[in-house]
């Protein structure tokens, strides 16, 4: 019999929360309440963004796990078990999973996503990449996302480059919330600033993704530097490299609205340290080098931030600098958990291979393709190249049963909906769910025997109970859910007001079937 959480459970976390985040340093919880709340019951603390004066050597708890909302509501996306952040005990056990390379690899030849961006564009019913390549940057298109095209443009004739001013890294957003459809794409291209002898990032707007505006600079900062848009607080974030500073790291700057005004930031007002590597981030074995964070792509899926993090782990003549991407997560904005330091977009140690050397993410991180979630990247192996990987959708961690059963119960939860959901692979088992009052009793009929299993693996399959056509009777208190599993995987559960199964979290860089930047389709998710 799992534990359950009451009253007191409730004071003891957070007693021992506020004990934990004195001891960090970190704002009272006098000063926490000051701050923004989130969509998940997080309260920022105050003063935003935190002030570091140095990254630290290990990377710290976030508070949100150490003292979590005592309710943590769930409207926002699917909640996924990356972290223990829903999770108020469980004798199941957490995997972590890395995408699947796919067969067809390099599925793009003669240029490289450096940064940059590929998309789902919905008006256009088309897959679209921005990507490095000789003259400045290149654009193509695929319907399926595995073959791609590169349309003649007439920017310069005879080719598909949309940019030709020089350039490092870059970053292409499609923004599918701006009212200025002149300005429906952004390009942040980093490039230095001669006049001031000192680099920047070079913003450009767009109507086409073809066309673009004539550049304008935001303040100083490294070569290596990125964008992306936080749409839980509806701000732009400058994930910017540490000056030229080594070991290399990322400093944070946010803008509300105006990415070009709001991205002014000067020597009295520079951009604070966010994050790097740390210890845990192992050296190579034959470098013997200590890795350093050389970029941070980020981007939001369903109820979480998805930080993909390009991890340098040293570099001599005879190789490609052998980066690798690994994956982090943040319910913040943040902060960050990194439970798995394995490449989740590996290196190859094969000489004559796409990826033997540097590997690098792509700008909006990953797309919702039907079941499957589509990570694209490049590698410098065999030329620049740019390759695809493959993970079933929320398929990062999953909490997991043998033959002989375990329970997961979440901490407090509210939400509005009412049909229950869940991502499981339950095919040689089966997954049970109840639903918890403050006590820890269950609330008739919503118990454990009185649940239709589920016996499939699906990737969106609701949760039923005999006599309750829906959880109508429960939307808007204070529940648990405890699921009940065995011989199987709990990817991730949601609560939605549709049948359908419509999430309402976002969807990262969109995929087919999806009109805006959040899923509110459900079963209309499609592949191509």
């Amino acid at each position: 019999m799992t534990p359950r959480l009451d009253r007191r459970d409730f004071l003891r976390l957070g007693l021992a929360g506020a004990a934990a985040l004195a001891a960090n340093g970190a704002p009272s919880p006098a000063a926490a309440a000051e701050g923004e709340l989130l969509y998940n019951g997080i309260r920022l603390p105050t003063p935003w963004p935190p002030q570091l004066k140095e990254i630290p050597k290990e990377l710290p708890t976030p508070a949100y796990l150490t003292s979590p909302p005592a309710v943590i509501p769930i409207d926002v996306g699917r909640q996924l078990f990356v972290d223990d952040f829903l999770v108020a005990n469980t004798t199941l056990t957490r995997t972590h999973h890395r995408p699947t390379y796919h067969a067809k690899n390099p599925v793009l030849t003669g240029g490289m996503v450096f940064s940059d961006g590929v998309w789902y564009d919905p008006a256009d019913k088309l897959f679209k990449m921005w990507y490095l390549t000789k003259g400045g940057t290149a654009y193509a298109t695929s319907k399926d996302g595995i073959a791609w095209e590169k349309p003649e443009l007439d920017v310069k004739k005879g080719t598909n480059l949309v940019q030709t001013s020089p350039r490092d890294s870059s970053t292409v957003w499609l923004d599918l919330e701006e009212k200025d459809p002149k300005k429906r794409y952004k390009m942040f291209r980093s490039a230095s600033r001669a006049e001031k002898k000192s680099w920047c990032l070079w913003v450009h707007f767009s109507a086409d993704g073809v066309h673009w505006s004539e550049p304008e600079p935001t303040g100083a900062c490294g070569d290596r530097s990125t964008v992306f848009y936080n749409p839980f607080r509806k701000v732009w974030v400058y994930s910017l490299r540490h000056g030229w500073g080594q070991p290399r790291k990322r400093r944070y700057w946010e803008a509300r609205d105006d990415v070009v005004k709001g991205a002014q930031w000067g020597e009295n007002s520079a951009p604070p340290l966010w994050c790097g590597s740390d210890k845990l981030d192992p050296p190579r074995d034959d470098y013997k080098v200590t890795p350093e964070l050389y970029n941070l792509d980020c981007a939001a899926y369903e109820s979480v931030l998805l930080g993909l993090f390009t991890i340098w782990r040293g570099q001599f003549p005879e190789r490609e600098k052998p980066n690798e991407v690994c994956v982090g997560y943040s319910r913040d904005g943040w902060s960050w958990t990194r439970p798995d330091r394995r490449g989740f977009l590996p290196i190859s140690e094969t000489k004559g291979e796409w990826n033997y050397g540097n590997v690098q993410s792509a700008g909006g991180c990953c797309l919702v393709v039907g079941d499957e979630l589509y990570f694209y990247c490049s590698g410098r192996g065999t030329g620049h190249v740019t390759s695809l990987t493959v993970l079933r959708r929320d398929g990062f961690a999953s909490m997991d049963a043998g033959e002989s059963g375990g329970t997961l119960t979440t901490r407090p939860v509210t939400f509005r909906g009412k049909h229950l959901f869940v991502n499981a692979d339950a095919a040689a088992g089966e997954l049970r769910a109840e639903v918890l009052d403050e006590r820890g009793e269950v609330i008739a009929p919503f118990g454990a025997a009185n649940c239709v299993p589920v016996r499939a693996d699906k990737t969106r399959q609701g949760v039923t109970w005999k006599d309750a056509p829906d959880l109508g009777r429960v939307a808007g208190k204070t529940v648990q859910f405890r699921f009940h599993l065995t011989k199987g995987k709990l990817y991730a559960f949601w609560v939605s007001p549709e049948e359908t199964g419509a999430s309402h979290g976002y969807v990262a860089a969109g995929g087919p079937g999806f009109t805006g930047i959040t899923d509110n389709i459900g079963a209309g998710g499609s592949r191509p």
